[in-house]
């Protein structure tokens, strides 16, 4: 069994949800990226996304886009944050490490050689945002055979085909988009995501996490309602580009907001 299939075991056990924050490798400086993974477990993360820097992040609002901007800037890349997964480890070997990024660097690196570094840094799985299912039959074999997860993203306007293919070829979790349109957009329509997810649990069994619109506790409690995962990533990277000047600051105040989701998602889960 895999790190996030056990997590997500262990949270059924005790009838919690999973927290997932996101923040970006290297942003906006390599040294502050490993503390604040370890702080973002202290504070309640349960796995924890990694976002590879790209220059053309086509999914991302502008808050991760500028994220990977700073990074890049300090030449980030996607070997040194597979160095950075590495440097996690040496003191968190159960806390999942799921990479979330774009196809490009991992076709420059090359598939296998990719697969293997992710294996050896204690990669646990692999969300490639722009990777569609129909062409992804290499690279999740090389995933498979490193007892890696592959993780796919499921839109609203997925179809009944499309989701139960993703649920074939996926691991780990599905990871659904609230709303139409980039990381960190608003308007979250919860009673519409809550029908998605009754929808998408009838053609598949894996976890479904949901993001793309979790800004606050008060929204992370009310999708742990009815989600298997709440996952924030604009909020939290927002928080590290208001103190680019007090690093130690971003990192409390991503400890602040997570330890509040957190709590917020136990109480309405205990209801």
């Amino acid at each position: 069994m895999s790190r996030i299939a056990a997590r997500f075991e262990a949270l059924r056990n005790t009838g919690r949800k999973a927290l997932i924050p996101f923040i970006t490798a290297g942003d906006p400086v390599e040294e502050f990226t490993v503390p604040c993974l370890h702080a973002m477990v202290q504070a309640g993360a349960d796995i924890i996304e990694l976002g590879v820097p790209f220059s053309d992040p086509m999914a991302d609002g502008p808050v991760i886009q500028r994220a990977s901007e700073r990074a890049l800037i300090h030449r980030m890349s996607l070997r040194k944050t597979l160095g950075l997964v590495a440097k996690f480890r040496v003191q968190d070997q159960t806390t999942p490490m799921v990479l979330m990024g774009y196809l490009n660097p991992i076709e420059s690196m090359g598939y296998r050689e990719f697969v293997d570094g992710a294996r050896e840094a204690g990669v646990d799985g692999v969300l490639t945002v722009d990777m569609p299912p129909e062409e992804s039959n290499e690279l999740i074999a090389l995933l498979d055979a490193a007892g890696i997860d592959p993780i796919f993203l499921l839109a609203p306007n997925s179809t009944e085909e499309r989701i139960r293919r993703m649920g074939t070829l996926g691991k780990g979790y599905l990871y659904y988009v609230s709303l139409k349109g980039v990381t960190g957009a608003s308007h979250l329509d919860l009673t519409e995501v809550e029908q998605k997810l009754a929808d998408i649990r009838r053609l598949c069994d894996l976890p479904i996490g949901v993001g793309f619109g979790v800004k606050n506790a008060e929204i992370a409690g009310a999708v742990a309602k009815f989600s298997d995962a709440v996952v924030v990533g604009s909020a939290l990277v927002g928080r590290i580009e208001n103190n680019l000047s007090r690093l130690d600051q971003a990192r409390a105040d991503i400890v602040e907001m997570l330890q509040s989701m957190r709590r917020a998602m136990d109480a309405e889960v205990a209801r």
